[in-house]
C-alpha cells in the first residue's frame, strides 16, 4: 500500500511538473512568427520523471531554421525555471511535410493565398510616395515604422521600390554586402524583423554568390513590377499587423499604378523637399494615387533647415514647399491634405540610415527624430473601425 502511494504521488510530481513545463513553453515566441510555439504545433512529446528529469522534443519549421539558436535558447532557459525541473534532454527535430502544411494553414486561416489588406482589414495601410527621388522618402519611411513599433504596434514595411531598395540597409539587415534573407516554409515566406518591424524587400531575394548583392541593379518592366508586389502582399505573413508601410519609388509609374490598383482603400503620405520645384513635382504624385482611388492624407517636408548653434535655421533648400504641397492636394483631391511634419536637416538623421541605425533609436532627442515621431503619434490615433466590415468569425 505505501509503494503503491508512493508511485501515485510519483506520478502526481510528474503530471504537475509536465504541466509546468507546458506552461512555460507557452511564453516562448517563435522570433520569426511572433507566436507561442505550443501555438504552432512546434512542441512535441514532454516528459518528466519522479527525480525532475525533463524530456522535451521541439519541431523546428524548416531545416536549417535561421531562428533555431534563439528557439533553443528560450526553451531551455523556459524549461529551467519549470518547478521541480532538475534536468533537460532537448530534443530538437524538424517539422514534416504534413505539420508545415497544417501549419502554413493554421497561420492563415480562410485567407489562404489571397491579399490580406483589403477593405475589410483592420490594418491600416500607408503608401509613402515622392514625386522625385532623393528627398529621404525611405529614411522617413524606415524611422516612421521604428517609431510606431516603439508605441507597441505591430508594423510591417514592403519595400516597394524596387529599382532602388535601400530599407534592408537603413534598418540594419545588410552585412557585409549581404541582406538578411526571409525564412521560408512551403510557400509562406517569413519577413525578417528589425527594431521591431516585420520587413521584405526584393533586396532579399537577389543572391549574392551570383554577383546579386545590395548593389544590384533591378531592370524589370511594368508585368514583373505588378507580380512582385503582388507576392509581397500575399505570400508573405505579416500576421495581424496594426499599421502596414509601402515605401514606393519616386515618381507616377508602374509601382505606384500597381499599388492603387492592389491597395485600393489605402492612406497615402507625400514626401517633399522645401524647394518649390520639389513641391511641384510631389503634387503629381498625390494626384496619380487619388486617381486610383486612395486617399491622400497628409505631406511630410523633410530636409526642412539645418538648426544652427545660435538658434537660428539655415534654410538650404529653400521653405514653404511642403505647406504649399499640402494647400494644392487639398485644392485638387477636395479634400483637407495636412502639412505632418517639418523634419529639420539632420547629421544624425543621415547617419542612421547609412549603419542601420534609424534617428528614433540612435539619437531620440534629435531634433528631426521629434519631428518623425510627431507624425507616428498622428498615425498612430487612427484606429480602424469595426463599423460596416465584416468580422468574419471562425469556429476553433
Amino acid at each position: 500500500m505505501r509503494r503503491r502511494r508512493r508511485r501515485q504521488r510519483a506520478r502526481h510530481v510528474a503530471e504537475a511538473s509536465v504541466d509546468g513545463i507546458l506552461s512555460r513553453l507557452a511564453r516562448v515566441l517563435d522570433p520569426e512568427i511572433r507566436r507561442p510555439i505550443t501555438d504552432l504545433g512546434m512542441v512535441g512529446p514532454v516528459s518528466v520523471d519522479a527525480e525532475g528529469r525533463a524530456a522535451v522534443s521541439i519541431k523546428l519549421t524548416i531545416v536549417g531554421c535561421p531562428a533555431a539558436d534563439t528557439i533553443e535558447r528560450d526553451v531551455r532557459k523556459a524549461v529551467a525555471s519549470a518547478p521541480g525541473v532538475t534536468s533537460l534532454d532537448l530534443d530538437v527535430t524538424v517539422m514534416t511535410p504534413d505539420e508545415r502544411r497544417a501549419l502554413t494553414e493554421r497561420l492563415r486561416g480562410s485567407r489562404r493565398r489571397g491579399n490580406p489588406f483589403t477593405a475589410d482589414s483592420l490594418t491600416r495601410v500607408y503608401a509613402v510616395t515622392s514625386g522625385k527621388g532623393g528627398v529621404g522618402k525611405s529614411t522617413l519611411t524606415a524611422n516612421l515604422a521604428v517609431a510606431l513599433a516603439q508605441r507597441g504596434l505591430r508594423v510591417g514595411l514592403v519595400d516597394a521600390d524596387v529599382y532602388g531598395f535601400s530599407i534592408p540597409g537603413i534598418l540594419g539587415l545588410v552585412h557585409d554586402g549581404v541582406t538578411q534573407q526571409p525564412t521560408r516554409v512551403d510557400d509562406m515566406i517569413l519577413p525578417p524583423i528589425a527594431h521591431g518591424v516585420k520587413v521584405i524587400s526584393i533586396g532579399m531575394f537577389l543572391d549574392p554568390a551570383r554577383g546579386q548583392g545590395s548593389s544590384t541593379a533591378v531592370a524589370w518592366r511594368g508585368p514583373m513590377l505588378h507580380r512582385t508586389i503582388g507576392q509581397f502582399l500575399t505570400d508573405v505573413y505579416f500576421g495581424d499587423l496594426d499599421v502596414l508601410l509601402l515605401d514606393l519609388p519616386p515618381g507616377t509609374g508602374d509601382v505606384a499604378i500597381s499599388v492603387g490598383q492592389l491597395l485600393p482603400d489605402a492612406d497615402v503620405l507625400v514626401v517633399t523637399t522645401p524647394q518649390p520645384a520639389a513641391a511641384d513635382v510631389a503634387v503629381r504624385s498625390g494626384v496619380v494615387a487619388r486617381q486610383t482611388g486612395q486617399h491622400v492624407f497628409g505631406v511630410i517636408e523633410n530636409m526642412a533647415g539645418l538648426p544652427q548653434p545660435d538658434g537660428s535655421v539655415l534654410e538650404l533648400f529653400g521653405s514653404g514647399g511642403g505647406a504649399e504641397a499640402a494647400a494644392r492636394l487639398s485644392e485638387v483631391t477636395g479634400e483637407e491634405v495636412a502639412l505632418l511634419a517639418s523634419v529639420p536637416l539632420s547629421v544624425d538623421l543621415r547617419a542612421g540610415g547609412d549603419v542601420g541605425e534609424p534617428i528614433v533609436v540612435s539619437a531620440p532627442d534629435d531634433p528631426a527624430a521629434a519631428a518623425i515621431r510627431a507624425v507616428a503619434d498622428r498615425l498612430a490615433t487612427r484606429p480602424r473601425g469595426l463599423a460596416g466590415r465584416s468580422l468574419n468569425p471562425t469556429l476553433n
